[in-house]
């Protein structure tokens, strides 16, 4: 019997998927647990059309990570970091200190998890990763001073 997978089915097949069941597996099993339908005309169509709708979804946050990226390019967080009378750098700047600082000057709500960085521990400038999307890294650029 052919049935379409509702639900992860170990040793059978992931969701959404279209499988080939034993009749008595499939009837005593995946269909009363809600795990599966059967493979009618009509549930065919729905899985084609809830495929083509993730398609779409993930087609228009690919988009939207792109545009960050892209908006990430031209901007200069500018940040400082204390430094004591010989030099010498207190603490570090994190993720979280840049993604707060971007969020003041530009209004960019960037995840702190998705920054690739160790932090910061000297003043310069710095290109920071961020991963918008799986096919999608943005770079933004960080300017830390020496605050005294």
């Amino acid at each position: 019997m052919k049935i379409i997978l509702l639900q992860d089915v170990k040793n059978l097949g992931k969701k959404g998927e279209l499988v080939e069941a034993n009749d008595g597996y499939a009837r005593n099993f995946i269909i009363p647990k809600k795990l599966g339908v059967e493979a009618s005309p009509k549930n065919l169509n729905d899985l084609r059309q809830q495929k083509l709708n993730e398609e779409k979804k993930q087609a228009e946050i690919l988009a939207e990570a792109q545009k960050i990226a892209e908006e990430l390019k031209d901007k200069v967080v500018r940040l400082s970091i204390r430094v004591g009378k010989e030099g010498k750098v207190f603490g570090q700047i994190s993720t979280k200190e840049i993604a707060d600082a971007a969020k003041k000057q530009f209004g960019l709500e960037i995840d702190k998890k998705k920054m690739v960085s160790e932090g910061i521990k000297a003043a310069g400038t710095y290109k920071i990763a961020v991963k918008l999307h799986a096919k999608v890294t943005g770079e933004l650029t960080v300017e830390v001073k020496e605050e005294v």
